[in-house]
C-alpha cells in the first residue's frame, strides 16, 4: 500500500531535483561515486582499523559529500518533534533489552561521544539524505526505506559481525520511517546520535 501523497511528493521531488541540477551544473557529487565509496569506506573499518583522527576525517568527508547537493524535502506526515520522540523512545527501549555493552577504555569517553555522534550524522546524511533522495523517486517510500536500511545494516557486518545485521536492519527501518514521516533527514540523524550516545554511556 503506497503512503498517502506519494504521487505528489514524486512530482515535487523531481521538480526540486531538476531545479537544483540546473543551478549547480556538474558540480554535484556523482551518485554512483558516493553510493559506492561511502558504504565501502564504512565497511572497510573492519580491515583498515583507522585511528580516531582518520575515522573523524572519513566521517566528516562522507557527511560533507552527502549534503553537497540540495536535498528533496518531502511533505511531513507527522510533526517532526513527535517523530523524534517516538524514535528516541524506541532506541531507549531497544537499549534496555540489549543490555550493557563492553566498557570503554579509561579516558576515552569524550572522544567516543564525539566520534560516535559524528558517525551517526555522517551515516544518516549518506543513507537517509543522499541515498534516500535518489531511491525515493524510483522505488517509492517503502522501497527507499527498505533499500537504505538493508545497505545500512550490511556495512556494519564486517565490523561487528553477522549477528548485528538484524539489529541494524531494525534501526535502519526506524530511521527510514523517520525520514519519510518527518520529511527531513535531520530527525533520524538526531535519533541515531542519541542511540550512539546511549551505547557509549551505558
Amino acid at each position: 500500500m503506497e503512503p498517502p501523497h506519494h504521487r505528489g511528493d514524486l512530482v515535487h521531488g523531481e521538480a526540486v531535483r531538476t531545479a537544483a541540477t540546473a543551478v549547480r551544473g556538474d558540480r554535484g557529487v556523482p551518485t554512483w561515486l558516493l553510493a559506492s565509496a561511502g558504504p565501502g569506506l564504512l565497511a572497510s573499518r573492519a580491515v583498515a582499523h583507522p585511528s580516531r583522527p582518520l575515522l573523524a576525517l572519513m566521517f566528516a568527508s562522507i557527511g560533507a559529500a552527502s549534503v553537497a547537493d540540495p536535498s528533496v524535502r518531502n511533505r511531513p506526515r507527522l510533526h517532526p518533534l513527535a517523530v523524534l520522540v517516538a524514535g528516541g523512545c524506541a532506541v531507549w527501549f531497544a537499549g534496555v533489552l540489549a543490555g550493557a555493552p563492553p566498557p570503554l577504555p579509561r579516558g576515552s569517553l569524550l572522544a567516543a561521544i564525539g566520534l560516535n555522534t559524528l558517525a551517526a550524522v555522517a551515516e544518516e546524511a549518506l543513507f537517509r539524505r543522499f541515498l534516500f533522495d535518489r531511491t525515493f523517486p524510483r522505488f517509492g517510500a517503502v522501497g527507499a526505506v527498505l533499500l537504505t536500511a538493508l545497505l545500512f545494516a550490511a556495512v556494519h557486518v564486517p565490523l561487528f559481525g553477522a549477528s548485528v545485521f538484524w539489529v541494524d536492519l531494525g534501526a535502519g527501518l526506524l530511521f527510514g520511517w523517520q525520514r519519510w514521516a518527518s520529511g527531513s533527514w535531520t530527525v533520524p540523524a538526531a535519533t541515531h546520535a542519541l542511540a550512539n550516545l546511549l551505547v557509549v554511556l551505558r
